[in-house]
């Protein structure tokens, strides 16, 4: 949870602030887009971010996070033969061409709705799970709220309009995300397929980026005429990765043009500095009534931030933390902030940690540090 948090913070904190420094963005034409480095999860650039628009077949997002929770859970295997329904089978739209009756596996379907959008694979597999694609929406939009996704509610799975189903380009920069990181082997297993055939048909990934450049590897097309051409593209060079988030464009050699035109301009002006690594101290603070006297503190996962290509030298650190830390203290537990300036302005504040738990003192240790407390 920490982890969630300390990302939405980020993302949150330093929309402007790292592109300050950089040469300005590439002319994207779109309703809304933005850049994110996933290595720092910083936001290097955006526009209208936060504005509401339809989220065509990217909606199929959700519906595989779920799908995949489901496989992780156990609760889905991925040679588990699924029944294909009427109403699933009549899915109007884009469509792997499912059939009542005929053999298909929820590993089929999730290629059939990544690869080719199908909305006949997405309704399926809602099905599969959930019973039935109403149930399935609740725990969209449930998940959707635990993700941190405020300015989102679903309707169906597959991204059919609705005037009630509505995401923005930030709320679908955290979903993409979390699909990365909770669920890496699903990711690389289908996001970066190319074609798939079934039933006799051999259709193409919308992704056009997977052509364009090796380095990319995901992650979906989404397009209907109040939506526009929409992509979120994901590309992973050395140990850098970003996400792009273009919603919107007149057409899909646009949008693929405009993704790779944003993706090109993050690798090049920016770079991703690891400050720390995970479980080192940056420092240890004094704790009071505890079994210790002090505790180190620091990050439990890697910390990384992104500044515009050579300005890293320019970085500074300043760690606050409460003058009277009082034990008990849990490792993971928030005991100061980390505060960061680059050429001397302000970069964004960050969470610093327990790295070791601290229990109480005995009442001796506690009755002594109280006094040394109120004399202090």
């Amino acid at each position: 949870m920490l982890r969630k948090l300390f990302a939405i913070a980020v993302l949150a904190s330093c929309a402007t602030l790292a592109r300050a420094e950089a040469p300005q963005p590439p002319s994207i034409d779109a309703k809304s887009w933005l850049l994110m480095d996933l290595s720092s999860n910083q936001l290097l650039a955006a526009h209208d971010p936060d504005e509401r628009v339809e989220p065509a077949s990217l909606t199929k997002m959700m519906t595989a996070y779920l799908v995949f929770a489901a496989l992780r859970d156990k609760k889905l295997a991925l040679d588990q033969q699924v029944p294909v329904s009427v109403h699933a089978w009549k899915a109007p739209g884009s469509r792997m061409f499912i059939q009542p009756g005929m053999p298909v596996t929820v590993d089929q379907l999730i290629r059939g709705m990544e690869i080719e959008s199908g909305n006949d694979a997405a309704t399926a597999l809602a099905e599969a799970v959930a019973g039935s694609e109403d149930v399935f929406v609740q725990m969209m939009n449930r998940e959707a709220q635990r993700l941190g996704m405020s300015h989102t509610h679903y309707m169906n799975a597959t991204g059919l309009p609705d005037p009630q189903h509505y995401t923005t380009a930030r709320d679908l920069a955290v979903l993409a995300s979390a699909l990365i990181r909770d669920f890496p082997q699903d990711y690389a297993r289908y996001y970066a397929l190319k074609e798939f055939t079934y039933n006799r048909i051999t259709q193409a990934n919308r992704n056009r980026l997977l052509w364009l450049d090796p380095s990319v590897d995901g992650v979906k097309t989404g397009h209907t005429e109040e939506a526009g051409y929409c992509l979120i593209g994901s590309a992973k060079r050395g140990p850098r990765r970003l996400l792009s988030v273009l919603l919107g464009a007149t057409s899909d050699a646009a949008r693929t043009q405009d993704s790779l035109k944003l993706l090109n301009w993050g690798y090049q002006f920016f770079d991703s500095v690891r400050l720390y690594g995970p479980d080192k101290p940056v420092k240890t603070v004094r704790v009071w009534k505890g079994a210790a006297d002090q505790v180190p503190v620091g990050f439990l996962h890697d910390f990384v931030v992104t500044v515009p290509k050579g300005d890293a030298g320019e970085l500074k650190a300043d760690l606050s933390s409460p003058q009277r830390l009082l034990a008990p203290v849990a490792k993971g537990q928030q005991v100061g902030e980390l505060r960061l300036t680059l050429a001397g302005k302000a970069l964004g504040n960050y969470p610093i940690v327990a790295l070791d738990a601290v229990p109480p003192a005995g009442i001796l240790g506690r009755a002594w540090d109280t006094l040394r407390l109120w004399i202090k």
